[in-house]
């Protein structure tokens, strides 16, 4: 388990992460998105012990992580700048893991390397983006590491690639009760994978959720009666949106969805559709309860993230 407690980490003239605090359980796929400057890398490299905090804490297993190498060889770690030895290939990069990592899998590193079709031998310096991305999944995922993050990893993979990552990175999860965390600008990148998702802003954590609450206690409704009627006449139902044309109503509602359903059948309806949500809407009508814009979050600053 992952504890984090009131975490800050400042650099000269700005603060990447203020206070922030989550407990993330085992064997879950944990998703952090947010804008550049959002103080996603930082909390992946604070969770790795590269960085250490200025304030609050961070514990894996009830451990400190900052120089902890006990710790650190649970944990395997792809950042956004991928680092490799000058001239390095594969085969010399499987070694220096296999130095460090007890649990290196040789056997697990060659059945990846054949299924991403990357020469072991070939120096990685000549590879594209996409395939050193590829190089380093393969290499951490043969570490059978029990904390797995992934900072941008879908960035620079074809769709095909991504598709064979995130199978990849589930299939640890569920068989080896592995935790990962990815972290990524994109929600719908991480909407079909992860089990939890937090938003970053601003060094803050402004939203922390299990998907399936997320998706099942926000949804749309659209509605119409014989009769005029306004807003006012659902004060049952807790309404985060409404807007109406005509005789149809379009309203986004939280709470249960089969509860809803039944007051507004009980209002003999002409129309009555209860559609899903996007994740990225229900972020948006979550947000907004907090008084927070999804634009402004999402597309308000391109700060350079340390």
């Amino acid at each position: 388990m992952i504890s984090i407690k009131n975490l800050t980490k400042n650099f000269d003239d700005f603060t990447a992460l203020d206070n922030v605090s989550c407990d993330i359980e085992k064997g879950v796929i944990y998703g952090v998105v947010g804008s550049n400057g959002a103080g996603k890398s930082t909390l992946l490299r604070l969770l790795s012990g590269i960085y250490k905090a200025d304030g609050g804490s961070i514990e894996i297993d009830g451990d400190n992580v900052w120089e902890n190498p006990a710790i650190k060889e649970k944990i395997a770690f792809v950042p956004d700048d991928i680092f490799y030895l000058n001239g390095a290939n594969l085969k010399r990069m499987a070694k220096l893991y296999a130095s460090v990592y007890k649990k290196f899998d040789y056997e697990r590193f060659n059945y990846l390397t054949e299924a991403f079709k990357l020469n072991t031998k070939k120096s990685i310096n000549t590879f594209s983006k996409g395939m050193k991305r590829q190089a380093a999944v393969i290499l951490s995922l043969s570490c059978h590491a029990e904390y797995m993050f992934f900072d941008e990893t879908f960035d620079g993979l074809d769709p095909v690639m991504r598709a064979l990552v995130k199978k990849l990175i589930c299939d640890d999860v569920l068989e080896n009760k592995a935790t990962a965390i990815l972290t990524s600008h994109s929600l719908r990148e991480l909407e079909d994978t992860c089990d939890q998702l937090a938003l970053l802003h601003k060094g803050g954590l402004v939203f922390e959720s299990d998907i399936s609450n997320l998706k099942t206690s926000l949804f749309k409704v659209q509605v119409a009666f014989k009769e005029d009627f306004t807003q006012k006449d659902f004060e049952e139902l807790e309404i985060l949106h409404y807007i109406k044309s005509g005789s149809v109503a379009n309203m986004i509602v939280k709470g249960d969805k089969e509860m809803t359903v039944n007051i507004l059948k009980g209002k003999n309806p002409l129309l009555l559709d209860v559609l899903p949500l996007s994740l990225e809407e229900v972020f948006t009508y979550e947000m907004a309860i907090l008084g927070y814009s999804f634009d402004d979050v999402f597309l308000g600053g391109e700060a350079s993230e340390n």
